[in-house]
């Protein structure tokens, strides 16, 4: 049985991996879309010279969580379903996006999957690069908690390389708009009691000064918004955390 598979690109101000990246998706994804989060660069210039691809654009900025968002209705409106979910910033490979798909319905398995979640550090490749340190131990303590809290078995919470079940989509209520956006995420997944896997993926950074945007380009106020994201959406959804002894 065939599915069908979308590939989304949220970007913002990509003009110099854009044309690169947008060239290698397509020859492993026949539908693209990208949505283009108010970019004041050349992209939306370069996006207007392109055949072949979706583009819906935000007027003014929402941030990553929002144009994800987008993507996420747009799947579903079309009635796709899957959901490969890619970075325009050249860290992930497109041509893993055949097979990221392939695992929400596996052969080997009669369920199938809701989310398969790209991870940089599942398992080592030859020429890794190692991530940036203040992004890395943010990464480690988030999916830390979210382990001990949940029972889940991440290795990376904020990997944007993911492939969705889009009909699990409709479970999901974004309201988180920035980066924090996947923290919302895992918890409504793991609320609706979401099958997830990961699935391992090369570790590359070309830009290791890309700004999270203000007071969040702070290390220290960057992780404490995120507890207090992972407080609030827990809150919210009626999850308690099944560690007595978690810090959240």
């Amino acid at each position: 049985m065939s599915y069908r598979v979308l590939t989304a690109l949220p970007v913002y101000n990509e003009e110099a991996h854009l044309i690169e990246v947008l060239g290698q998706v397509r020859q492993y994804s026949q539908d693209v879309l990208v949505v283009d989060d108010g970019s004041s660069d050349r992209t939306p210039l370069l996006l207007a010279e392109m055949d072949g691809i979706q583009v819906i654009r935000h007027e003014p900025n929402q941030g990553y969580g929002g144009a994800l968002r987008t993507a996420f209705d747009y799947a579903i409106a079309n009635d796709y379903d899957v959901l490969v979910t890619i970075d325009c910033d050249g860290q992930h490979q497109p041509k893993l996006i055949p097979e990221m798909a392939a695992r929400i319905f596996p052969a080997d398995r009669e369920a199938p999957v809701d989310i398969v979640s790209g991870s940089r550090y599942l398992q080592e490749f030859a020429g890794d690069n190692a991530a940036p340190e203040d992004r890395r131990r943010i990464n480690m303590e988030i999916t830390k908690q979210l382990n001990r809290c949940f029972d889940l078995h991440l290795t990376d919470t904020f990997c944007g390389f993911k492939a969705y079940r889009v009909e699990a989509l409709r479970k999901f209520e974004i309201t988180e708009l920035g980066y924090a956006m996947p923290l919302q995420l895992w918890i409504q997944a793991v609320r609706h009691g979401m099958v997830i896997e990961e699935f391992p993926v090369p570790r590359i950074y070309l830009d290791e000064a890309r700004s999270f945007g203000g007071a969040l380009d702070d290390s220290a106020r960057r992780l404490a918004h995120y507890l207090e994201i992972i407080r609030r959406e827990m809150a919210l959804q009626h999850v308690d955390c099944g560690c007595p002894g978690s810090s959240l």
